[in-house]
């Protein structure tokens, strides 16, 4: 799984303090628009920089049985581990594209990640352009790789429903010259529900650039973000009892917002139990409650692709550029 190469990229990665140094370094600042953040954000709470380094921070999860976290690095090609006793440690290499040839585009590596209920890792692969699943005993399964006998574009994100079937988007980013690639066999980009069963189904095309993606808490309601600088926004499906979905409405428009002075584009989510929204766009993470209502913003002051709940729930930590951060907070994932 490691290679020497990648042992070699050690040394291009600025290792973050452990939590035992009892030493913290500051990142970013708390906006606060809406009184009932406070419920969610305590007074005293900041964002912590854990590492930098990276060239693309994306897909934080939490191994709630190793109490660690996983997230990659797309450009290195790279999944990276986190722990508060040791800090940062590679643990996958190559993680997103394993082909011998010489990879000619600039994100070849694992996307969005996802732990299941049997801890196998699931890997949206952008150079391999699949979703895998890697489990416990390191088994490889590849889940989905082509729609109707055509290859995906390059999985991005992933949601896990309680039931076990995984809901993915699958933009082009991952593909050397993205829309204009001549390896892209899909004319459209994809959100898609992977079945138990291994029936892979497509939900919906409208969207130009589908990319973070997850559930509400009652998973009535599908968020898919559209990285689009021209239509940066989040849809908010309803889902049907066949576990299909209806037509999407527009949760929130940060396209107006979309610029140097907000760095960043609708990417990468996570929700509460209270139903909130935690969502990487312009400016950072921007959250917002379950009717869409901008309550405040973990302003990072650079892209920021992701995040994802850690420790004991309360924890979020985010990928920021590159960087790896964390905030506690009252609210708690689900």
């Amino acid at each position: 799984m490691i290679r020497l190469a990648a042992l070699l990229s050690l040394a291009l990665v600025t290792f973050g303090l452990r939590a035992e140094d009892n030493k913290k370094t500051p990142f970013g600042k708390i906006e606060r628009i809406d009184p009932t953040f406070d419920a969610i954000v305590p007074k005293d709470a900041e964002m912590e920089k854990l590492a930098d380094g990276f060239d693309w921070s994306e897909g934080p999860a939490w191994s709630t049985e190793g109490k660690y976290l996983i997230f990659s690095d797309i450009p290195k090609n790279t999944i990276w581990k986190w722990t508060n006793a040791k800090g940062i440690e590679l643990y996958m290499k190559p993680s997103g594209y394993t082909g011998e040839a010489p990879f000619t585009g600039k994100e070849p590596g694992s996307n969005g990640i996802a732990i299941d209920k049997d801890g196998s890792v699931i890997l949206c692969q952008h150079g391999d352009r699949r979703v895998l699943r890697i489990a416990k005993d390191g088994t490889k399964t590849i889940l989905a790789e082509k729609y109707e006998g055509k290859r995906l574009n390059s999985p991005n994100d992933l949601a896990i429903k309680s039931n076990g079937d995984i809901y993915f988007t699958d933009p082009p980013y991952g593909l050397p010259k993205l829309t204009e690639d001549p390896g892209k066999e899909l004319p459209y980009q994809g959100v898609y529900r992977l079945s138990k069963d291994g029936k892979l189904t497509l939900l919906t095309k409208e969207m130009t650039r589908p990319n973070g993606i997850a559930f509400s808490p009652d998973e009535k309601t599908l968020y898919v973000a559209n990285s689009d600088p021209a239509m940066a926004i989040w849809k908010a499906f309803p889902v049907k009892t066949d576990g299909t979905i209806g037509e999407g409405k527009i949760f929130f428009d940060s396209t107006k917002s979309v610029g140097k002075e907000h760095p960043g584009l609708p990417d990468g989510m996570k929700v509460d139990t209270k139903g909130n929204v935690y969502a990487t766009g312009p400016g950072g993470v921007l959250v917002f409650n379950a009717d869409g209502k901008h309550l405040g913003t973990f302003a990072t002051g650079v892209p920021t692709a992701n995040c994802g709940w850690g420790d004991d729930g309360t924890v979020l930590y985010i990928t920021a550029d590159k960087s790896l951060a964390r905030i506690k907070l009252s609210a708690k994932g689900w």
